[in-house]
């Protein structure tokens, strides 16, 4: 164990400092990084899906997961599953872009089974996510045409909205 103290946020929960990219990955103290989403924001449905895919249009899923987070911590019960697979496919697209095939497709396939379930809420394209998140879930896993490469974030970005 080392002496160093741990980095803090202002309400004292351990929490690194350290800037992060696009993806999500930390980078040495001093690096100007990409800002980070705050934590614990309630937005509207229709506020989260708009923050959400802008993040997603400009590469950067890891954010994107942040927003969709905060509405399944803090939306109703019956709409939790949605946003807590929302969340799970732009994990999935992070670690396809980081090129973590397997961990990727894993977490694409199950957000879309966790949103297949759900109604169309608040303009959401259920049905179009679901076979977004299963097509790149092939390419990019084992024996797909990607099979471990990298993929470009927001290349691969989807539509939430219809």
């Amino acid at each position: 164990m080392s002496g160093a103290p741990r980095d803090r946020d202002p309400e004292g929960r351990a929490r690194s400092a350290r800037p992060r990219d696009g993806l999500g990955r930390p980078m040495p103290y001093g690096v100007e990084g990409v800002e980070r989403q705050p934590e614990g924001v309630v937005r509207s449905p229709e506020r989260t899906l708009m923050e959400a895919q802008r993040l997603l249009d400009e590469g950067k899923p890891f954010h994107a997961h942040e927003v969709f987070e905060d509405a399944w911590k803090s939306g109703p019960e019956p709409e939790r599953e949605l946003w807590r697979g929302l969340a799970q496919l732009a994990v999935g697209l992070t670690h396809a872009a980081r090129g973590n095939a397997k961990g990727g497709a894993r977490l694409l396939l199950r957000g879309a089974e966790r949103i297949g379930g759900c109604r169309d809420p608040y303009g959401v394209d259920v049905s179009g996510l679901v076979a977004w998140a299963r097509a790149l879930a092939a390419r990019v896993g084992e024996g797909g045409e990607r099979d471990g490469a990298p993929v470009d974030a927001a290349a691969e970005a989807p539509r939430l909205t219809r």
